[in-house]
């Protein structure tokens, strides 16, 4: 299965590491480890989490957030990396 990540959910990505970055030296780098992480387990694992909001949602074993994804033919794509700490109408709204 091949992924692919969208712009929007590499600036997700981005916003996260300057967030978490501005808490501790190095937890910013920290959690791209581990959402990557994440991410890279749909090669083995996509089509298997529960669908919210019109999208497959994996929720990130470390941090708040949560990876959105779609599947079209061989290909996941992964379409925003959310942080779950928001209001649901406003992640509901970033999804559409």
């Amino acid at each position: 299965m091949k992924l692919k990540i969208l712009s929007s959910a590499i600036d997700d990505l981005h916003a996260g590491h300057v967030f978490y970055e501005s808490q501790d030296a190095g937890l910013g780098d920290y959690f791209f480890d581990s959402l990557f992480s994440d991410i890279d387990s749909l090669q083995l694992y996509a089509g298997v989490h529960p669908i919210v909001f019109g999208h497959y949602r994996l929720l990130s074993k470390r941090f708040p957030y949560a990876v959105y994804y779609t599947m079209e033919d061989d290909v996941t794509i992964v379409r925003r990396v959310l942080d779950l700490r928001r209001n649901p109408a406003r992640i509901r709204g970033e999804l559409k």
